[in-house]
């Protein structure tokens, strides 16, 4: 099997609907020898952050030495970029050669596996087989639930912003939302948690007691002297002086704070992090489209916002870093989203937009994303593909203009590869 096929193989299990648990991953994991029980795990939950979190605890822990395995979804460009060791893809021979091994083993299943757990599965694989010392794994949905909380108790179990989204299936209320990604807290185990939602933090906090755990809430008042730009953020945190990541959202320096404070709790339980290594580690991570900013004549920003929670952080970055000035919003957005408190969010900084369909089935149909912006008073038209949708946004923007790809991770992955060649 190659890269490709095994790809297709894993995405055609995408539309077939199965009942939540945890059943079918342990079986599958069984018959592949529960290589997850040899492994050592962080553990993410949450609405918003996960993935910058993720990439600066990985970027940290590799400049100190240790081999990081780094388990994400959804990927940007190339599905190969949801399974990476110390920052390198999964080749499409090892996705082929271990999809294979995948797919043997559940073929025998009485109920399959879904296309999540089929990926939970590979990469456990990976991860054993590349010998990774320390493999830090982002839940796909969810918590409890979530195939990737087959593990046992982790190394730490970190908990990132939180703020409403997929209500439909994790029910109507933060409290309730918190409730599924508290399940990732395991008896005995270390938490650490962005705090800040009341609702949510008591959930936590409760099931923390219950289960024995420690818990340790960022506290952002150790943050000072912040001072972002366009390249990237400067920003003191404790004892740490002139700290610098190469990520431009206002939000980022959060994100980068939960990381440290998750940092210093695995250092408190042993793992060796220097100085030296924490500076260099944050200097060095990447993480595309958060904030991201393509070009300069017009400026070009992206960012993968994909709820209200997330979009009211960019419209922060937006005012903070281009103060007084008004966007040309290049949008696409999900159907289970909530595109209504997502627009009226960008609406006071809005010039007009430029709409597409993101390449995924539940994506809004242009024509009537187009008709919420213009109650809104945005001017908005939409566009048929992805080409047609840069080259009007880049002309109506003209070169002294702002164009803000936002909405979808979806349309990011889309549009940044025309962005950049542009550019």
């Amino acid at each position: 099997m190659t890269g490709q096929e095994a790809v297709a193989y894993i995405e055609s299990f995408g539309w077939q609907q199965r009942t939540p648990g945890l059943n079918r991953i342990r079986e599958l994991l069984r018959r592949l020898g529960n290589p997850q029980r040899e492994l050592r795990f962080i553990h993410a939950a949450g609405t918003n952050g996960k993935g910058s979190t993720c990439a600066c605890l990985a970027s940290v822990l590799e400049a100190a030495g240790w081999r990081v395995g780094l388990n994400t979804s959804p990927h940007l460009e190339s599905f190969r970029e949801r399974i990476r060791v110390n920052g390198r893809m999964i080749s499409g021979e090892d996705l082929g050669a271990l999809t294979e091994r995948v797919r043997d083993a559940a073929g025998g299943m009485e109920e399959g596996p879904t296309e999540f757990e089929l990926l939970t599965a590979i990469a456990f694989l990976y991860f054993l087989q590349e010998k990774c010392q320390i493999v830090i794994l982002e839940t796909g949905l969810g918590g409890a639930l979530d195939a990737s909380n087959v593990i046992d108790t982790p190394e730490l179990a970190v908990l990132t912003a939180m703020g409403m989204d997929h209500a439909a299936i994790l029910g109507p209320t933060l409290a309730d939302i918190a409730a599924a990604k508290a399940g990732i807290i395991k008896p005995g185990g270390a938490v650490v948690s962005f705090g800040g939602c009341p609702e949510a933090d008591g959930v936590f906090r409760r099931t923390c007691r219950e289960q024995g755990a420690g818990l340790r809430e960022a506290d952002f008042s150790r943050l000072s002297r912040v001072r972002p730009s366009l390249e990237g953020t400067a920003f003191d945190f404790g004892p740490w002086r002139d700290l610098w990541i190469p990520l431009a959202g206002r939000y980022q320096v959060y994100n980068a704070a939960l990381a440290l404070t998750a940092l210093e709790v695995l250092g408190e339980k042993g793992w060796r992090i220097s100085e030296e290594a924490l500076r260099r580690g944050l200097s060095a991570v990447r993480w595309p489209a958060r904030f991201e900013l393509l070009r300069r004549s017009p400026a070009v920003v992206m960012d993968g916002a994909h709820n209200a929670h997330g979009m009211r952080a960019a419209a922060e970055s937006l005012r903070t870093l281009f103060p007084g000035k008004k966007a040309l919003f290049l949008l696409g957005i999900l159907e289970d989203k909530d595109a209504a408190e997502m627009l009226d969010l960008l609406a006071p900084l809005a010039v007009s937009a430029v709409v597409l369909r993101p390449d995924s089935p539940r994506a809004l149909p242009p024509e009537w994303l187009c008709g919420l912006l213009e109650e809104r008073g945005i001017p908005a038209r939409p566009a048929s593909g992805a080409r047609e949708a840069v080259d009007a946004a880049l002309t109506a923007a003209g070169k002294e203009g702002l164009v803000c790809v936002l909405g979808s991770l979806y349309l990011c992955g889309e549009l940044r590869p025309l962005l950049l060649a542009d550019g």
